[in-house]
């Protein structure tokens, strides 16, 4: 069984081959008269995580759920106003010193002891008590190569192959950092070609197996099995240095866990996180069935939290299943890429992706503007979330950097978000960071019959647990619409094409409403431009009945259909214009 990378720089794969892929007391607003008293929070003193040895996997204990406040200080909203003049009899009825005033009804009180915080808010004097805490200005990572990365941070600048983005179409990174960066005490298995962690941004973040380092070369010093397997192993050539001679894997690398904030390259979903380099697929990007579970046992052996699958292409093993599975008993979450044949997975099922393992995250693949890249499978089923894939930006091999497309460009930034959750929250298990993946992804009106979270996975809402605002561009929520009759013939004839302006004048918006849609996905597409003729977006494969084309911002839409010269299917019938 031959098994293949998922990267895939173009947007069509190859025909008939499959490719790889808080405090829960509020601040009061002070009325009636009201003092707010801030005295100091006790801070817990050794509140760091501590991993065990970096050669094996164990439980991450608990963090501290103090959040950062000034030391010995806390705010105190009392129950009535207090004069200045009434600050030494507040300091000894409260039992803290009074240290200073914020407002007519506000004063700063410290108090060092370990229940202050408890007592006073049991004190008659007080209707609330909070810790004092710390706030920062909030900074965006110094990487000067950020700005490239649109699955980070759009903001509606064009991509590498010159498409204008959606401003704010992304994984919401940059709020996200303001909560967390990462921990170099997640490991995270890019389980690939290998890693050149001789790249500048990638150096920093090799996982690394200290007896080995320390050890004797030749030697299996850990006793587990491999020889100088000092940052992973290659299974592709049998030896320990699994540098990286594809490319795919560093540049997966990259997504995940480039180090941010070092005033060079480009910056990773987490700024600190170590890899940890598994290859098997060679430098052609192929590679053996018994060599990916030989990949995965050795993760899993070895201390991986995550690992982060951009392969796919042989078919179901049973073998393959239970390496995953043991994967899965072990805690580890596994992310795989949904595949890049454009097909949908709940009815050819793609694998690893498709494996009925618990620990399993299949991710498709978007473009700047929210749509399904045309190579990309789906799945409502089957495939999980959807993230950035196309024209993605990252580090490979001599420290340089490229652009990538494919489902494995979209998977290591799930891996990069499971990282920075795990980092905030050690004790989280692979079934937590799953479902919360899923229930904090942004909705997307295109993705609601593609992906089962009906959106992109957003760093911000899955580290926060909020629940994210609903598709502000859903064309499905324009209030008009006008009959329009517009169809293909059916079937359409090989490279068939069609061009059609329409204009609804006065509106603000419109959208196109498909009564029926089926086209060969990847090859024969359907693509939208607005009055300027920018693109918009595209629909191709297969979609429900009363789809819609994505919103147009003005009173005209031109819709374009081209079709190449093999296989047809049953074209498209338009049935209405929506509009605002």
């Amino acid at each position: 069984m031959s098994i293949q990378n998922a990267h895939g720089q173009v947007f069509k794969p190859t025909k008939n081959r499959l490719r790889a892929a808080g405090s829960r007391d509020c601040i009061r607003s002070g009325v009636n008269r009201k003092w707010v008293v801030a005295i100091a929070s006790v801070l817990v003193a050794g509140a760091g995580l501590g991993f065990a040895a970096q050669s094996e996997r164990r439980e991450l204990p608990r963090p501290s759920a103090v959040m950062p406040a000034l030391a010995g200080e806390f705010v105190v909203e009392l129950q009535r106003a207090v004069h200045p003049s009434e600050y030494e009899w507040l300091s000894r009825a409260l039992g803290a010193r009074v240290i200073d005033r914020v407002r007519d009804n506000m004063v700063v009180v410290v108090d060092g002891r370990e229940l202050a915080l408890e007592r006073l808010r049991e004190n008659r004097w007080v209707k609330m008590a909070e810790p004092n805490f710390t706030y920062k200005a909030l900074a965006l990572p110094n990487d000067p190569e950020l700005k490239q990365l649109w699955g980070l941070r759009n903001t509606g600048a064009a991509d590498s192959s010159g498409q204008a983005g959606l401003a704010g179409l992304d994984i919401s990174a940059e709020r996200a950092w303001d909560i967390e960066t990462g921990s170099d005490r997640v490991v995270v298995a890019v389980i690939d070609t290998g890693v050149d962690f001789n790249h500048p941004d990638l150096k920093p973040q090799a996982w690394v197996n200290l007896a080995e380092k320390n050890g004797r070369t030749g030697v299996d010093d850990d006793g587990n099995g491999y020889i100088d397997d000092v940052h992973g192993f290659n299974f592709a050539n049998n030896k320990g240095d699994a540098t990286d001679d594809n490319g795919h894997g560093s540049h997966c690398a990259g997504t995940i866990g480039a180090k941010g904030n070092d005033g060079r390259g480009l910056v990773g979903v987490a700024w600190n996180v170590k890899m940890m380099a598994v290859k098997f697929l060679d430098k052609n990007g192929s590679g053996s069935l018994a060599n990916a579970i030989k990949s995965i046992d050795y993760a899993r052996i070895n201390g991986a939290h995550i690992m982060s699958n951009s392969w796919g292409g042989g078919g179901r093993s049973e073998l393959l299943l239970k390496a995953i599975q043991d994967a899965n008993d072990a805690g580890i979450l596994f992310v795989a890429a949904a595949g890049n044949d454009g097909l949908d997975n709940d009815v050819i099922p793609s694998y690893p992706a498709n494996y009925e393992v618990p620990s399993v995250v299949s991710v498709a693949a978007l473009d700047n503007r929210g749509q399904v890249a045309g190579f990309s499978n789906v799945g409502v089923k089957t495939v999980h979330v959807a993230a950035p894939g196309v024209n993605i930006v990252s580090t490979v091999p001599g420290g340089k950097y490229d652009s990538y497309s494919g489902t494995s460009m979209a998977t290591p930034h799930v891996s990069g978000i499971a990282a920075l959750m795990l980092s905030r929250d050690p004790n989280l298990k692979f079934s937590d960071i799953k479902s919360r993946l899923i229930s904090s992804s942004r909705p997307l009106f295109m993705l609601k019959s593609k992906v089962m979270s009906g959106g992109i996975a957003d760093a911000y809402y899955a580290l926060t647990g909020l629940t994210p605002p609903a598709d502000p561009n859903d064309p499905s929520k324009l209030p008009n619409s006008k009959p329009l009759k517009i169809s293909t013939d059916h079937p359409y004839a090989a490279k068939a094409k069609l061009e059609q302006t329409v204009v609804v004048n006065g509106a603000k918006k419109v959208a196109i409403k498909f009564g029926k849609f089926e086209t060969e996905a990847a090859y024969d597409t359907v693509s939208f431009y607005d009055a300027k003729g920018t693109f918009v977006g595209a629909m191709s494969g297969k979609q429900p009945d009363g789809m819609t084309s994505p919103l147009i911002e003005g009173d005209r839409v031109t819709i374009r259909f081209v079709a190449d010269e093999t296989v047809q299917a049953y074209g498209f019938d338009i049935e209405a214009v929506l509009y605002e």
